[in-house]
């Protein structure tokens, strides 16, 4: 009889050990903010000249989470790889406003088919309220790049010619995952 409570006190502290190691590697409780991604769906294209900006209005909500990935698709035709840099705006009722980081985050997407990850996560990147993610182009690419787009998705913001401009009702497929803090 004692041997069988030493050894249920022994299988219990392993239950215990491992259900608090279980705990402390769940990092986050993340949730997914921006537009749903759609694979085979409606395309649009964009003008992607140097320093032209492609971008999805996402609201985070009041509490302030953690930028962890910037997510999306697209099929790049140029015979090179799209260089992009993510830009994070401050949203109002007037659009979008400041930058909200100082950091340049790189990504790249190659020629074809793809999907784009970036990890935000060594940045250390805290936002909350309503935000505008948007890539940037780094150089000339043309028009040839399809970006997959849902109807009533709450619009595209893009900017050309030093302004802001809203393309209505469809959305570009951009999304994030957030962690709260």
């Amino acid at each position: 009889m004692i041997t069988l409570l030493s050894k249920l006190k022994y299988v219990a502290a392993i239950l215990l050990l491992t259900a608090t190691a279980g705990i402390a590697q769940t990092k986050y409780r993340t949730r997914h903010i921006g537009n749903k991604p759609r694979d085979g769906s409606a395309n649009s294209s964009f003008d992607l000249r140097k320093g032209n900006q492609v971008g999805v209005k996402m609201n985070i909500g009041h509490k302030p989470v953690k930028l962890l990935k910037f997510h999306f698709d697209v099929e790049n035709n140029n015979g090179d790889s799209l260089k992009f840099k993510v830009n994070v705006y401050n949203f109002t009722d007037d659009g979008p406003q400041e930058k909200l980081f100082t950091q340049d985050i790189y990504g790249v997407a190659p020629t074809g088919k793809s999907c784009v990850n970036i990890d935000l996560e060594p940045y250390n990147l805290q936002a909350k309220g309503t935000i505008l993610v948007a890539i940037e182009s780094l150089k000339d690419y043309g028009g040839d790049n399809h970006f997959p787009i849902g109807i009533l998705n709450g619009g595209t913001w893009t900017y050309k010619n030093n302004r802001w401009k809203k393309i209505p009702i469809v959305g570009v497929d951009f999304n994030m995952l957030v962690a709260k803090i």
